[in-house]
Formats: structure tokens, C-alpha cells, sequence
């Protein structure tokens, strides 16, 4: 069986500002919402401390994508990437630390 990371395109995360993203959210239930969000703070905590890079598995218009790299923040709409990137939170499928 596929996983998701093996379906999705690796997109450098300097490239992300130029990607669209739907409003629509990508993980339908709350309790998966829950988890992103844990995840999300750890991964943050991680890359805060110890610079350490999560793959952040995400979609956009066109479809699913991933990024290596180091989380700095996490807010109420959006996570943000070393040199003021952002994702949408209701984008974001998973993070693999």
C-alpha cells in the first residue's frame, strides 16, 4: 500500500510562497486535527532547540507535497518556515519528525 509521503512531490521549501492553497482542510477528522497540532508543537520545539529538520507533508492545489526542513512557529492559521515561509495549518496532512 502507497503512503501518503511515497504519493507526494518534494517541493524545496523557498518554492512554498509560490504554491496555492485552498481554503478547504485536508485532515477531515478532529481527532487527526488534534494530533497534527501535537506534532505541529513538538516539531516547533525541536526546531527551536535543537534545529532539527521534520518532513512536512502538505497539499496544495495541485496536489500533495513535502518539505525537509525546520519549523520556527506555529499560529493560529499558519506554521512558520525559516525565512518567514508560512504553511496553512488546514493544509497540512502530517509531520514526520
Amino acid at each position: 500500500m502507497e503512503t501518503i509521503l511515497q504519493k507526494a512531490e518534494l517541493v524545496e521549501k523557498e518554492k512554498i510562497g509560490e504554491l496555492h492553497f485552498p481554503k478547504t482542510e485536508v485532515v477531515a477528522d478532529e481527532a487527526g486535527q488534534k494530533l497534527r497540532l501535537k506534532d505541529l508543537s513538538d516539531a516547533t520545539i525541536l526546531g527551536n532547540i535543537e534545529h532539527n529538520k521534520v518532513k512536512i507533508i502538505f497539499e496544495d492545489d495541485k496536489g500533495v507535497k513535502y518539505t525537509e526542513t525546520t519549523i520556527w512557529a506555529v499560529g493560529d492559521k499558519n506554521i512558520v518556515l525559516k525565512s518567514g515561509i508560512t504553511i496553512p495549518l488546514h493544509r497540512i496532512h502530517r509531520i514526520i519528525i
